[in-house]
């Protein structure tokens, strides 16, 4: 015999002596504390039973989240490589690959409430703070466009929150429906002699590589353009910048590398290549899919100046109807400056 079965075995019998019941009896253990099982009750119900108090909103949140939750789930909680997509898939529910995401598809907040505050981050699970989980699960449904930034959550305001899939689920009450399907004892004899392979699932791609949760979290929602080729005048204003203010601007930039690329050999991918952004046309990166809304400002004219595009950084839905970016926008002056910094800097 294998030495598998006699250590389940020997797990289930430890497992059974350390039940209260079998406290007294054997005189092992002893019945928890009410304050111990407080300690592992995180449970939160749909109507917001068991949440604590504290309160966040989605500008809080999205610095928690660029923090926490990016280098898997993205700036905008757009998903990195195979890791999960918390934001979009509205309306794709019937189709033959849905997005399910917490704005597409979750029944209750509270689901995603205590998720978030059950198993995140991956590997540091239950570090976050009560206002911490309010902050991220607010940015959240920023990022789906379900509240605005300015929306506090709490305990309080929870069930003005309605998912727009609430109605999706019914009670499973396949107990009783479908009991006549069932069989009261296992097949053991004339049973089917060959089980095959009637479908495979469409999408198989569902499994996280290392690699992309290494990369860069997310992305500066600079959906602008690019200009591609070297400018016949030289540029002077990259003489004059500060070292400082750029090498802060480039720290900044961090969070936009999975999506944006400047520099020598930059490419576009999800977002344009940003180089000559500074003083150039909206919209102008060749090959690139732009937005409706983008399109329609560069018929307008648009051009991206330092005033516009900080315009831009700040708060890109205000800013822009339409944009394809969820990100909330950077709050902080001194981070919009020193990307604009930056992306001077690499003004061919």
């Amino acid at each position: 015999m294998s030495r598998f079965p006699k250590y389940i075995a020997a797990a289930a019998v430890a497992a059974a002596f350390a039940f209260p019941a079998y406290a007294g009896k054997f005189g092992l253990g002893r019945p928890a504390l009410p304050e111990e099982i407080a300690a592992w009750d995180l449970d939160v119900a749909p109507d917001g039973t068991g949440l604590p108090a504290g309160s966040g909103d989605a500008v809080a949140g999205e610095e928690v989240f660029a923090e926490k939750c990016a280098v898997c789930h993205g700036d905008f909680a757009e998903g990195v490589g195979n890791w999960p997509k918390l934001a979009g898939g509205q309306g794709t529910l019937d189709h033959d690959d849905p997005l399910k995401t917490v704005g597409s598809y979750w029944p209750h907040l509270s689901t995603a409430w205590d998720y978030v505050n059950r198993s995140m981050p991956f590997g540091d699970a239950q570090s976050l703070t009560a206002d911490e989980v309010y902050a991220i699960v607010a940015y959240i449904l920023y990022s789906n466009d379900l509240v605005d930034d300015g929306f506090v959550l709490s305990k309080e305001t929870f069930m003005e929150v309605e998912l727009p899939n609430a109605d999706g689920f019914i009670p499973d009450d396949r107990l009783e429906a479908e009991k006549h399907f069932w069989n009261p004892e296992p097949c053991m004899e004339n049973c089917k002699e060959n089980v095959e392979i009637t479908m495979r699932a469409m999408v198989l791609d569902v499994t996280p590589e290392e690699e992309s949760a290494a990369s860069g979290a997310g992305a500066v929602p600079v959906e602008a353009a690019a200009v591609q080729e070297p400018s016949a005048e030289p540029i002077e204003a990259a003489a004059v910048l500060d070292p400082e203010l750029v090498a802060k601007g480039e720290k900044a930039f961090r969070k936009c590398k999975a999506c944006h690329q400047v520099g020598d050999g930059a490419k576009s991918k999800t977002g344009p290549i940003l180089n000559g952004i500074i003083g150039a046309p909206a919209a102008a990166a060749e090959g690139f899919r732009y937005s409706k809304a983008m399109k329609a400002a560069a018929d307008g004219g648009l051009v991206w100046d330092e005033v516009e595009l900080a315009a831009f950084l700040a708060k890109p839905k205000a800013y822009m109807k339409g944009t394809k970016m969820s990100f909330a926008g950077l709050k902080k002056e001194g981070d919009i400056e020193a990307v604009i910094a930056y992306l001077k800097s690499h003004s061919q």
